[in-house]
């Protein structure tokens, strides 16, 4: 079945315009409140989190009345990171968890995930079948079933407890300054939190959240914002997170940015000398560097390849009975810990290396030399079907010659924005920008 609302994370738009309308959202929480309504002897409950963007209010009371009308009881958590709501659905026994957000995209947009009560995110099947109740309606629960809503008041908390038991027992983070950049988002009073009671030294930045001003010049899509603050306040390490805390990027105490491969990179070389990392392999979607893969197999360990988005990387995780993965653009995955991307909890275990090492954040955020890469966007019109053009097919198939041998090459359509992505690697640089110039230019002629 053809799926139009849901894409790699849930459903994701402008908000007030489709998919993101409060009419849409109110049929979207039915549709789920039916879904995982299906033994009628017991109390259902579902727990919704959201970031800080000016339209989660719509979007948390559309819901609301959504899931309510199916005799789901509803619980508030209030601005919390992703992460969190895949904690408590699992830890507060709820049968479905959401949250309200549109993770790094601008504050004019907004998006749903969902959870199942493992605390995972939902299958494509389950996204489907939701998705096939909302387009043919379901029927309301009787006067005397329909659901209370409560908000929860200590769900922060009793995450931020969760973050602090990744660590050793008793590890301090004393004498260690940390500049935090939490993207005037969902965890803009967690992340300094959090750090502050480990003991660190916390220069706070994105923490003043305004509906308006999320993921604006600030967190993982900007680190230059936070790599200034380091270098200006002598600061040893600095985590950028995104708009909904799920994914991280560091800087070191240089003010030299790592993403996400790099923090696979550690993680998985510490693990693996420890003991830890089952099935001697990473997990990463096809976005990951080249260099990344050669550094692995140096350690003799395997990269385990996926197609774009975290849930893709956990699913594969739960497959083949791996507990590290991740995306490039700082989604890690640490299924010891937790059920999807938690980028302060990603952060903690690098500071967590620093402090037993004693090295400094370059000496660990560094893993490997990258083969470079090239990644241009093209954002297209709405109906516009860019990659089914044949003047883009023949482009793509001339640069796949041309790279052939030397490099790779990945193209794809953005499964949250209107964007066709190009990407590629190759050691020649020249030829990399030729390649992905020409595809992106074959691209903008029918987008």
């Amino acid at each position: 079945m053809m799926r139009e609302l849901f894409g790699t994370d849930g459903v994701r738009g402008r908000a007030n315009s489709h998919p993101m309308t409060a009419e849409l959202a109110l049929k979207i929480g039915a549709a789920a409140g039916r879904y995982f309504r299906r033994d009628q002897s017991r109390a259902h409950r579902v727990v919704i989190g959201k970031d800080t963007r000016l339209s989660g209010y719509m979007f948390e009371n559309a819901l609301t009345a959504g899931l309510t009308s199916t005799g789901m009881n509803v619980l508030l958590l209030g601005p919390v990171p992703t992460p969190a709501v895949g904690l408590l659905t699992s830890s507060m026994r709820a049968d479905l968890g959401v949250m309200i957000s549109a993770s790094h995209n601008p504050a004019e947009d907004n998006g749903i995930k969902f959870f199942g009560p493992d605390g995972f995110k939902l299958s494509d099947e389950a996204e489907t079948t939701i998705e096939a109740l909302v387009r043919d309606g379901v029927e309301p629960a009787q006067a005397a079933n329909i659901g209370r809503a409560k908000h929860i008041y200590d769900g922060r908390f009793r995450y931020n407890e969760r973050l602090k038991t990744t660590l050793p027992y008793g590890m301090r983070l004393d004498g260690i300054k940390i500049v935090i950049d939490c993207a005037n988002g969902a965890a803009y009073r967690t992340a300094p939190e959090v750090l502050w009671e480990l003991g660190a030294d916390v220069v706070p930045v994105g923490v003043d959240p305004n509906g308006f001003n999320i993921n604006a010049k600030c967190g993982s899509t900007h680190p230059d914002v936070a790599a200034q603050a380091v270098v200006a306040h002598g600061a040893d390490i600095g985590i950028c997170l995104d708009g909904d805390a799920d994914r991280v990027i560091l800087i070191d105490e240089t003010g030299t940015i790592a993403d996400g491969d790099q923090i696979m990179a550690l993680l998985a070389r510490r693990w693996s000398e420890q003991g830890r990392l089952k099935g001697g392999a990473l997990v990463a979607t096809v976005m990951s560097n080249l260099g990344l893969e050669h550094f692995l197999r140096g350690h003799g360990l395997r990269l385990e390849r996926t197609k774009v988005g975290d849930r893709y990387v956990v699913e594969r995780m739960r497959e083949g009975g791996f507990n590290l993965g991740g995306e490039q653009s700082g989604h890690i995955v640490m299924t010891d810990y937790a059920t999807t991307g938690d980028g302060l909890m990603a952060a903690l275990q690098v500071v967590a290396d620093m402090v037993q090492t004693g090295q400094k954040a370059s000496e660990l955020v560094k893993q490997f030399d990258r083969v470079p890469q090239m990644l241009s966007n093209v954002r297209f019109s709405e109906g516009a079907l860019p990659l089914e053009a044949d003047d883009v097919r023949a482009a793509i198939e001339v640069g796949e010659k041309r790279l052939a041998g030397r490099g790779r090459l990945v193209i794809r359509k953005s499964g949250t924005e209107p964007l066709i992505r190009v990407m590629a690697e190759c050691d020649d640089e020249t030829l990399m920008r030729e390649v992905v110039d020409e595809i992106c230019a074959a691209v903008q002629a029918v987008a």
